[in-house]
């Protein structure tokens, strides 16, 4: 079943970063309640656009926001190594789109997040931490991400990700996934358990 979500440009600006000149484009969208009642939610998010995406399925990364990891550099997770690799992956190819959503801690928001990194410390996963505050293991929707590329007019993608469920709910948004593109990025001590757990609980996809 396809997506009928529509997706808002509200903002387009040159970005230029240290990976290369993007376009910078802001969206909002009117998205269902995962309740599943009458009531309708706006979300927002961030394309960051490299180069000629519709000269072939153009690289793609849809990016969690992650406040403690990409801003303040966390080793508790992979995420900030997880954008510098897929903007300077999107910068070697020449075109590209990131998305970023706004669903800080898996879509527990910033506060809730830091109570499961009280959780963690005190032995608990990040699915269990999650769980034990009433959160689902991931909360997060990607509707939005698939509503933005049809807005782009992009119809096949390379998609930069481990995890499977993206490739799902872009494919329901009527988005061709033509190859999920690994997003590894190089291990350390401090994440070791929290990769295992996403493999493991979450079922994303490593090579090594």
């Amino acid at each position: 079943m396809t997506s009928t979500i529509q997706a808002q440009k509200v903002a387009e600006a040159d970005f230029p970063t240290r990976w290369g000149a993007f376009r910078i484009l802001g969206f909002d969208a009117e998205l269902e309640n995962a309740s599943g009642n009458d009531d309708r939610r706006k979300e927002s998010a961030v394309a960051l656009v490299m180069g000629d995406v519709h000269a072939g399925p153009p690289l793609v990364r849809v990016h969690s926001q992650c406040l403690t990891g990409d801003v303040f550099g966390s080793l508790r997770c992979d995420c900030r190594q997880q954008l510098e690799l897929a903007l300077a992956a999107i910068a070697a190819a020449g075109a590209g789109v990131l998305i970023y959503e706004q669903q800080e801690g898996r879509g527990i928001g910033l506060m809730a997040k830091l109570q499961a990194y009280e959780l963690q410390d005190q032995g608990l996963d990040t699915v269990e931490a999650n769980e034990r505050l009433g959160f689902k293991a991931d909360q997060r929707e990607y509707a939005l991400p698939g509503a933005i590329l049809n807005t782009l007019g992009v119809r096949e993608v390379r998609l930069l990700s481990n995890n499977p469920d993206k490739v799902a709910a872009l494919e329901r948004s009527g988005i061709r996934v033509v190859e999920r593109v690994p997003c590894e990025v190089e291990r350390h001590s401090g994440v070791e358990n929290y990769l295992k757990t996403k493999a493991q609980k979450l079922g994303h996809l490593f090579t090594k």
